[in-house]
């Protein structure tokens, strides 16, 4: 595993880290979350991402994941990065959603609880909230972090203009924005489109990109429709039918492209998405040992020369520009 600095900051990243946005709920096999963590970990993977509503049902994967760190992880605490997140819709009432102070720090409470650790690595502000003031939701991070139960900030699908203000709001606080987190891929170039990943490098904060496979759709799995169980099959995932099936000419093309050069297309997809220099590491999720592996061995291929990156804007110029959930 090769790992890279997450901005100018003192913390490395593995080039490929572990979400839990899917498939560590309580409706999925323990045991193979259990496998695919400790897998992860012997291939150097050290950072594990979650928030509070991933599941599902939303916090069951804090709380599985929570204890497989109990009963399989003990001892490398400090070897690895964990993070998690709040802003969108956890628990009911008024104050289980968004960016006050009250659901920031609960939510933060209560992962805290399920993933049974006393600190977290980062915490991040999941979304805007376009209705709370920036200086609440940047002063709870800051509380976070001047409480010790977090090492540091984050942002996450944060538009630029937004960003700019509450990675000011945050300095002004005493508290540096460590890492920026938005979805990311051939398919989504949102962050390129908004100048995001070139004021992350001006200001120096890490990229931490998720969804770099497009929810699988960067994969052959939807080559020729819809796999029963697959994310586009489930009805509680974000991922839908119709957007498969928009999108579906393009995944041939690239799938194409990416077997004349000899290489598949899920590994032609997360090279081409480590290649920015803004981006610190991608997001991948697994529903099995075999995915995972697959994912990491993508790093062994070799880097994605100009030509082909100039074929992958030919077929996907704009990519889909949508500003993903997650």
């Amino acid at each position: 595993m090769n790992y890279r600095r997450c901005g100018d900051s003192g913390l490395l990243l593995p080039e490929i880290s572990l979400g839990f946005w899917h498939n560590f709920g309580h409706g999925d096999d323990f045991q193979e979350a259990r496998r695919i963590m400790r897998r992860a970990f012997d291939r150097g993977v050290t950072h594990f991402d979650l928030a509070n509503n991933y599941g599902p049902p939303p916090g069951s994967a804090e709380e599985n994941v929570g204890r497989i760190l109990a009963e399989d992880f003990a001892n490398h605490r400090d070897e690895l990065i964990i993070t998690t997140k709040a802003g969108h819709l956890m628990w009911g009432g008024p104050y289980g959603e968004w960016g006050s102070r009250k659901h920031m720090l609960s939510s933060l409470d209560q992962s805290l609880r399920r993933l049974r650790l006393p600190y977290v690595d980062v915490f991040y502000s999941h979304r805007p909230d376009p209705e709370t003031r920036l200086e609440e939701t940047m002063s709870a991070l800051a509380t976070a972090v001047n409480s010790g139960k977090a090492l540091y900030a984050g942002l996450s699908k944060y538009p630029l203009k937004r960003l700019k203000k509450a990675v000011k709001l945050l300095k002004e606080m005493g508290i540096r924005c460590l890492v920026y987190q938005p979805p990311y891929s051939i398919l989504n170039r949102w962050p390129e489109h908004e100048g995001i990943l070139d004021y992350l490098l001006e200001e120096k904060i890490g990229c931490v990109v998720f969804s770099p496979l497009a929810q699988g759709m960067l994969t052959p799995k939807y080559l020729e429709g819809i796999p029963a169980g697959s994310r586009a099959a489930r009805p509680e995932g974000f991922l839908t039918e119709d957007q498969v099936i928009a999108q579906q000419e393009k995944i041939r093309a690239l799938g194409d492209l990416a077997a004349a050069q000899g290489m598949s297309l899920p590994h032609m997809a997360i090279n081409w998405t480590l290649r920015h220099k803004a981006v610190t590491s991608a997001i991948i999720g697994a529903r099995t040992v075999a995915q995972l592996d697959d994912c990491l061995n993508a790093l062994e291929a070799p880097p994605l020369d100009e030509s082909v990156i100039e074929a992958i804007d030919a077929i996907a110029p704009g990519g889909n520009s949508k500003h993903a959930e997650g």
